[in-house]
């Protein structure tokens, strides 16, 4: 069994830059696959950003070049930094990773992107 917890999010006005963090609650190998999905209102759930070990970085298209995934393998954290946001990057933000077979998701953090 595994918990993510979440935090970072909140209110920002376009341009800005928020980080969102998420920590597992017990060890998670590192060539585990972490990600972060997005929820919008009214959406499907998108994943925005995947890390894998050995392999470059996944992103939604729309993320690229401003969003950038990391973790820190002996914290089995993983971050997400969001610069140049913008209204429609606004959405509740999960953490996932998949280990055993079972999915696991954070309870989600809310970004709001508003002047």
């Amino acid at each position: 069994q595994v918990q993510l917890v979440e935090s970072g999010g909140g209110l920002v006005q376009p341009g800005g830059s928020l980080r969102l963090s998420c920590a597992a609650s017990r060890t998670v190998w590192s060539s585990v696959p972490m990600a972060w999905y997005r929820q919008a209102p009214g959406k499907q759930r998108e994943l925005v950003a995947r890390i894998r070990s050995g392999r470059d970085p996944d992103y939604l298209d729309s993320v690229f070049g401003r969003f950038t995934i990391s973790r820190d393998n002996a914290k089995s954290t993983v971050y997400l930094q969001m610069n140049s946001l913008k209204p429609e990057d606004t959405a509740v933000y999960y953490c996932h990773l998949r280990a055993e077979g079972i999915d696991y998701w954070g309870q989600g953090t809310q970004v709001t992107v508003s002047v």
